[in-house]
């Protein structure tokens, strides 16, 4: 099989690129950096700029399907700029994709592309199944999500299957939200935020990675939740932390008020609450190797 990845050299791209070679899968990805295309048997680099629409058409060439992981980071402050780069980066990703595959000669059968939990309302009472498109969060996020994932769906009007993973936490040794966790913890400065009791779904990257893969391999189309079966609270996932760095919690938990002050409208990201059921990609056949907290935290820190 032949993948093109966009967003591959980040953190579940890199992954997933990991797991390709060791399934024999070749990998075409795309990248706005010209000094990180490499070539070679397995892997391919191939340029291209979403913001210009400029894409190198033989990125394409013997493709079977497509992983979409691009977009900006959620993860620095957003100011109007940041907000109008985070939505762009998203939508201007998937108009270049659409463009090539209309235009161009093809073989592209799957398309499998990030989404995220964003979309649903904070709640700390619903667990919310991907059937739950009546109400959507009228919060930036929830704006995000919604005219991404719209987009991701005009690829079906190509005779693509269309697959979109909501994506909760990923848990990872290499980087993103389990580090900026960890550090104020590793300080003896770790607590729960706000009151705690927000619900965080979250997904050990290996499954993660598995999970792409699967929806192609079944050509999966619609809507799942990329989320382990057993989301926690927030409390509880810093505790859980705690425990396998061997630190104390004793610091009272840090108000929402001044999560507010610091983190402006990004505080959403921690104060939000989103319980995830996974029991659709489940019924599909997949297997998670991490279903509980302390499972996937173990591997990760051993």
């Amino acid at each position: 099989m032949k993948i093109l990845i966009t967003g591959a050299t980040g953190l579940i791209g890199n992954e997933i690129m990991a797991l390709c070679a060791r399934k024999n899968y070749v990998v075409h990805y795309l990248t706005t950096n010209k000094e990180k295309i490499i070539n070679s048997s397995s892997k391919k680099g191939f340029y291209y700029n979403p913001s210009s629409q400029e894409i190198d058409i033989n990125c394409i060439e013997g493709v079977d399907a497509i992983i979409n992981l691009a977009g900006a980071s959620i993860s620095k402050r957003w100011t109007d700029k940041q907000k109008q780069n985070i939505l762009n980066s998203r939508i201007d990703t998937v108009k270049l994709l659409y463009k090539l595959l209309s235009e161009n000669e093809h073989k592209v059968t799957h398309f499998s592309s990030a989404s995220a939990l964003g979309i649903y309302p904070s709640s700390l009472d619903a667990k919310y199944r991907e059937t739950d498109n009546r109400v959507i969060s009228d919060s930036f996020l929830g704006e995000v999500v919604k005219k991404w994932e719209d987009e991701v769906d005009t690829l079906e009007g190509l005779g693509i299957t269309v697959s979109k993973l909501r994506t909760g936490i990923v848990l990872s040794s290499d980087g993103g939200a389990l580090d900026q966790m960890v550090k104020p913890i590793n300080y003896y400065v770790g607590a729960p935020l706000g009151s705690g009791k927000q619900i965080q779904s979250w997904i050990h990257v290996t499954d993660m990675a598995n999970m792409y893969l699967f929806t192609i391999e079944h050509n999966n189309d619609g809507v799942f939740n990329a989320v382990a079966s057993n989301p926690v609270s927030n409390k509880m996932l810093t505790k859980a932390i705690a425990k396998q760095l061997n630190k104390p919690i004793w610091l009272p938990n840090i108000p929402a008020f001044v999560l507010k002050l610091v983190l402006g409208e990004m505080s959403a990201i921690v104060l939000e609450s989103q319980y995830l059921v996974n029991t659709k990609i489940k019924n599909q056949g997949f297997q998670f190797q991490y279903e509980w907290i302390d499972d996937a935290l173990a591997s990760i820190f051993d």
